[in-house]
């Protein structure tokens, strides 16, 4: 079983999908959207059965493949996954498919092909699983820049009213961060030369280089500067609230759900074991950020009017907790970190897919266009209420886990940062419930009022646009609960988050392994002792 190539696999049948639903006839927009359902759910057997392959009591890199790719520049198209990127693995197999039945009706009635909306879904989702488990750094290069084109077109094309603006904004900033991020890894491969000889972008070999610690500090702050922006940290977090707003909902929980993690992944996977002298000196400064990050997310997120905006300012915060469990050093604030990019990306997911089905019924984004929904649609807001409460890490739900690891593990090592961090939890629960009960209780108003044949608008009254703006509680509210294909959507993101609440075990079995293995690498403390 261990000998099948599952990795590139998991690459080529997307791709290969991605191919296959372009070429389709425009006409065919139902048969697209079936084979990308199906195309997507073999990926997500396909990570089952990585899984299972997989040994956590194993090699770090396990199910490995390599082939020549450039052989002038030391790169092998080399992939494998510990720990970390099997979770992560999983998370985009347990997404995409969720993200597409979600969009089945995102692109119709557009004046783009609907196959070319689920087209750049399947390749994306390629990209995404190839910038997880490749283990050349030119080969996480390619696929870290290749994974800015088809999120760029998901915006541009079927985002909203400010898509292009959103879009030409996400790519400027990724491909700045890429960029300066490529400077780095040629600064890497020259000293790779230097120190053996010949030039490498083999992961494992660039780990056991010895590099002074002045040029590892020039080379770390590449990486991190293009980690940093896809993260995002503050201050390079402009373009998520942008981005995260004008996507369609599909695109904005992958962006938020997956793409941004690859951040995070990437400080975990490239910085701290490639330049361990650097992680330890910039440790402080990077703390700073994610505990600003943290509040000031935070506290922008309560003064949001848009739904989507908010949604995407809550996880700029939350981005600040994974940093801060990363930058910690202690295997149970790493442990909590991975976790935590799993569970963020289950929470918000279900999140961003909730707003984003209360918006399809009320045709705004806008917080207080929306009120009373709970008593029409109880499935609706017992889903966004199950979203919430995860996202503000109630005891029970699958982010309290991440987030009480991450801060048991960093208080011994940076008990300043943890108390302040512990603040953002009180923030989380203002925004969060503050947006559930303005939208999901309290009169009907806004956009969901309708009119009422048993009662006669008021003098004056008269259509939709007039009565968009204004509240008139005697109305009645009529909003359609969840449908099938949406319970579909929902419910296994409500079982995950659940389960996960209460038994995480399984994925920190996998996670730790890997943590402590990095830790290892840069020379750190594995534990908290």
């Amino acid at each position: 079983m261990s000998d099948f190539p599952w990795l590139l696999a998991m690459i080529a049948v997307p791709a290969i999908g991605a191919a296959v639903v372009a070429a389709l006839p425009r006409e065919r927009a139902l048969l697209a959207k079936q084979v990308a359902l199906g195309v997507s759910l073999v990926v997500l057997l396909l990570a089952v059965l990585t899984t299972l392959a997989f040994d956590a009591g194993g090699p770090r890199f396990q199910l490995t493949t390599s082939v020549p790719w450039i052989p002038d520049f030391g790169s092998d198209f080399a992939l494998g996954v510990d720990g970390i990127a099997l979770v992560m693995v999983l998370l985009v197999g347990v997404l995409v498919p969720l993200v597409v039945a979600a969009s089945w009706h995102e692109a119709d009635g557009g004046h783009r092909p609907v196959r070319v909306f689920f087209a750049w879904l399947l390749l994306l989702e390629a990209m995404m699983v190839g910038v997880f488990v490749a283990t050349d750094v030119l080969v996480f290069y390619v696929f870290f820049e290749a994974m800015l084109v088809p999120m760029y077109f998901l915006i541009g094309s079927f985002g909203g009213p400010r898509r292009q603006y959103a879009a030409v904004k996400f790519f400027v900033y990724s491909l700045v961060g890429g960029l300066v991020m490529l400077a780095s890894v040629i600064g890497l491969y020259v000293v790779s030369a230097a120190v053996l000889g010949e030039g490498t972008f083999a992961f494992d070999t660039l780990t056991r280089l010895d590099i002074d610690p002045d040029v590892q500090r020039l080379l770390f702050l590449g990486f991190f500067i293009a980690f940093a922006i896809k993260a995002p940290l503050v201050p390079f977090h402009t373009w998520l609230p942008d981005s995260g707003a004008e996507a369609p909902v599909g695109g904005a929980v992958l962006l938020v759900g997956v793409l941004d993690k690859v951040g995070t992944f990437g400080f975990l996977r490239y910085c701290l074991p490639l330049f361990p002298d650097a992680s330890r000196f910039y440790a402080p400064f990077v703390l700073v950020l994610a505990v600003v990050g943290i509040l000031y997310a935070a506290l922008l997120a309560m003064g949001q009017s848009d739904m989507k905006r908010l949604v995407s300012y809550t996880s700029i915060s939350h981005f600040g907790f994974i940093a801060l469990g990363i930058f910690a050093f202690t295997t149970e604030a790493g442990t909590g970190a991975v976790l935590y990019m799993v569970n963020h990306g289950l929470a918000t997911g279900l999140l961003f897919l909730v707003v984003g089905m209360l918006i399809a019924r009320g045709g705004s984004r806008r917080i207080a266009d929306y009120g009373g929904v709970a008593a029409k649609a109880p499935l609706l807001a017992g889903a966004f209420l199950v979203a919430g409460l995860a996202s503000l890490a109630l005891p029970g739900t699958n982010s309290f886990v991440s987030e009480f690891l991450v801060l048991i593990g960093s208080f011994p090592e940076r008990p300043v940062f943890t108390v302040l961090a512990t603040l953002g939890i009180i923030l989380a629960a203002l925004y969060v419930l503050l947006m559930y009960q303005r939208t999901m209780h309290g009169p009907a108003r806004g956009v969901l009022l309708q009119e009422d044949p048993a009662e006669p608008l008021p003098a004056g009254g008269g259509g939709a646009t007039a009565t968009a703006t204004r509240t008139a509680p005697h109305r009645s509210l009529r909003v359609a609960d969840l449908g099938r294909r949406e319970l579909a959507v929902v419910a296994p993101l409500v079982a995950l988050i659940l389960v996960l609440g209460f038994y995480p075990q399984p994925l920190i079995d996998l996670i730790e392994p890997a943590v402590v293995a990095t830790l290892d690498d840069m020379g750190a403390s594995g534990g908290t002792d």
